[in-house]
């Protein structure tokens, strides 16, 4: 199909010259005298760019350009001027013009300028296209009432600048909201920044943040850019914020009042325009009681809280989402897609979920892969789903208070490693032991 040019002139001659011109090129054209006209055209024909000359009886090419933007914003419209001067450029650049071309016209760059246009409105769609499917694989699955209002309340705070704090158990999907509002924002185009606040050591957080010069560290050849330097103009998503030491985040309290910092070794002042949007697992309020985290950080940042519910909290989404997780592992793994059998759905509603969402993709990824059938059953599943006796019957079965013991620290220590993704060193500082506690318990069940 070729694409359609609307040409806008009250000569006839231009609209024939230019017609004929066009038209031996192998676009579809159609012509239009008046402002008024093209409106009506516009509206029926769709064309996939429009050429309007300034000068016209009625509404002229300025004002058309108005009317066209304000129901057809990706139009893509070059204006054509035999008075073309730097005000009128300026004045169509700013309503939304694509390009100016001046009488007498000059059919090469012509030809150049729509092509030109043309493939910046392709761009422009499969830009629109991939950020669509970007927010439909990081936005939060289900149609439950918890989820509902999450999407509300993502819906409601996106477009604008405001921060935003995140909250919320390990595998609920913080990270997925925080892309979701980045992605809807008008801070889209600029990237978003990750920052694990968990993960980056303490010797090397100044650094991860705000950069350092060349030498500025050992071993440091070249310069780097921090976090902050790189996020400008974007988005910075400070994950597991309740993990930062006090000392750094101090300097990040400085950096987000002054919205000013300098990379370490350096004495340049470098400025930074960032939406900071933070997530934790922990209760914030309570790590500000024990002295664990600053007050007025907590104040900065909490702007707008989002509480991000745990699966538990809406189980009627678990069917939904081993759908997807089904249909994701098929594509991956370039199987056949598997399906569930309506008992093992059952058993997958009933458990708890301690590791959340995280943990019933992983689940389901592990026996999509495993599963030699074309149908995962109940005797799929492992014995901690599939049992009907609960952990507690179970327990009380057992004879003797030392084996009762251990089979309860075991089932609790597994659980808790789910809920903060096998990673022995936050669990046991979660639960309060240290990681060789965690380590013998493991131990003693298996002996």
């Amino acid at each position: 199909m070729f694409p359609t040019i609307l040409i806008v002139d009250d000569e006839p001659s231009i609209l024939q010259s230019l017609s004929g011109l066009l038209t031996d090129e192998g676009f579809e054209v159609i012509t239009a005298n008046n402002g008024y006209e093209a409106l009506k055209i516009i509206d029926a024909e769709a064309p996939d760019l429009v050429l309007i000359d300034i000068w016209m009886p009625g509404i002229d090419g300025i004002e058309t350009l108005k009317e066209v933007k304000k129901s057809n914003s990706a139009l893509p419209v070059i204006i054509i001027t035999g008075h073309g001067n730097v005000e009128t450029a300026v004045k169509a650049t700013k309503l939304g013009a694509y390009d100016l071309i001046e009488k007498p016209l000059n059919i090469d760059k012509v030809i150049v300028a729509i092509n030109n246009a043309l493939n910046f409105r392709r761009l422009e769609e499969e830009n629109r296209y991939l950020r669509k499917k970007t927010i439909e694989k990081h936005s939060i699955s289900g149609s439950s009432q918890p989820v509902q209002t999450l999407n509300k309340q993502i819906a409601a705070v996106a477009p604008t600048q405001s921060w935003v704090l995140i909250k919320g158990e390990n595998g609920t999907g913080k990270e997925l909201v925080a892309r979701t509002i980045h992605q809807l924002s008008p801070r889209a185009e600029s990237p978003m920044i990750d920052v694990n606040c968990a993960a980056i050591p303490e010797t090397l957080i100044e650094s991860e943040l705000f950069g350092h010069e060349k030498g500025a560290l050992s071993g440091s050849s070249t310069k780097k850019r921090g976090k902050f330097e790189l996020a400008n103009t974007g988005t910075i998503f400070l994950d597991e914020i309740g993990d930062m030491s006090l000392v750094t985040q101090a300097k990040i309290l400085r950096v987000l009042d002054e919205k000013k910092f300098q990379r370490m070794g350096g004495g340049r002042v470098l400025t930074t325009d960032v939406r900071v949007i933070a997530a934790t697992n922990k209760d914030l309020e309570a790590e500000i009681a024990n002295g664990s985290f600053r007050e007025d950080l907590y104040y900065r940042l909490n702007v707008v809280p989002i509480e991000v519910p745990p699966l538990r909290d809406r189980v009627e989404d678990i069917p939904a989402l081993v759908e997807i997780f089904l249909a994701e592992a098929a594509t991956s793994n370039r199987e056949k897609r598997k399906t569930i059998a309506s008992d093992a759905m059952q058993i997958l509603t009933r458990y708890t979920w301690p590791g959340n969402v995280r943990e019933l993709k992983n689940l389901i990824e592990r026996l999509a892969i495993m599963v030699q059938n074309d149908a995962i059953t109940i005797k799929d599943l492992p014995a901690s789903l599939s049992d009907p006796k609960t952990a507690v019957g179970e327990l009380f079965s057992i004879d003797g208070l030392d084996k009762a013991r251990m089979a309860f620290e075991a089932a609790y220590v597994r659980k808790k490693l789910a809920a903060h993704d096998n990673d022995v060193g936050k669990t046991a500082k979660a639960i309060g032991v240290k990681p060789s506690q965690i380590k013998r318990v493991l131990a003693k069940s298996k002996g």
